[in-house]
């Protein structure tokens, strides 16, 4: 990480380096352009100097003074002009030194932005993958754990679950006979299970059928007296798995 951020501190630097002597170089053109302008100003009051002067006398000159006269007014011009052409081509360097500039100020800052969204989708696929692992592991966990508790023993029955939430049951219902609870007002909130939908009461057994829909039974409601031995399959499970 502090290697990255040492070569993207590189891209600014570099480049801000690079600029350090473009204003002393601009000022040097730009007092070029300056001595060519007062030049060619002196040369335009020479020509309209020389032109006033050849019409004054033109008159009285001879032929070969004419062509003198005329020669000096168009060297004169042919002066004006070099001074410009100088003026344009020093305006095209300054304005193709600053573009220089500004495309590699462009091109280091696309490069840093560039880096800088590498290094971001980089730690957000790292973080997306942990979460992933966190995610898939804690399934695993749940799983496990779902299988340990239905091959456990009345540990995790309803029973145990309504005392875990704070439910207080009578001791007393744990001796009563099925018919004597069926009788008994039943909480529209309680949990119901087995093959008589009730509420869980006395001792109960649990389908080690993962997918079985209704998972508890009591024991006097499928025939049991003790908790049989290995893995055991209500009623509705055993009927499926013949089926199929």
């Amino acid at each position: 990480m502090t290697e990255w951020c040492l070569s993207n501190v590189l891209y600014l630097i570099i480049p801000l380096l690079s600029i350090e002597g473009l204003p002393c170089e601009l000022q040097r053109n730009f007092s070029l352009m300056e001595d060519l302008d007062n030049r060619t100003e002196e040369k335009k009051a020479e020509i309209s100097e020389l032109a006033s002067e050849y019409i004054a006398k033109v008159r009285n000159l001879a032929s070969e003074e004419r062509v003198q006269h005329l020669k000096k007014i168009e060297n004169a011009y042919n002066k004006c002009k070099e001074y410009s052409d100088d003026k344009v081509q020093l305006a095209m360097q300054i304005y193709e030194m600053v573009d220089k500039h500004i495309r590699r100020l462009d091109a280091d800052l696309a490069r840093f932005e560039n880096d800088l969204q590498e290094k971001l989708d980089s730690a957000s696929l790292e973080s997306s993958d942990e979460k992933q692992s966190r995610k898939d592991k804690n399934i695993k966990e749940k799983r496990a754990s779902h299988g340990s508790d239905k091959k456990g023993s009345d540990q995790d029955s309803p029973k145990q679950k309504k005392m875990k939430n704070g439910a207080n049951v009578s001791e007393s219902l744990l001796a009563m006979h099925p018919s004597d609870v069926l009788d008994m007002p039943v909480d529209p909130n309680e949990p119901t299970y087995c093959l008589c939908s009730q509420v869980s009461y006395g001792e109960m057994i649990g389908c080690d059928n993962s997918d079985c829909p209704i998972e508890w039974f009591h024991f006097a409601c499928v025939g049991l007296t003790t908790k049989p031995k290995g893995k055991w399959y209500c009623p509705r499970c055993t009927q499926e798995m013949r089926k199929k």
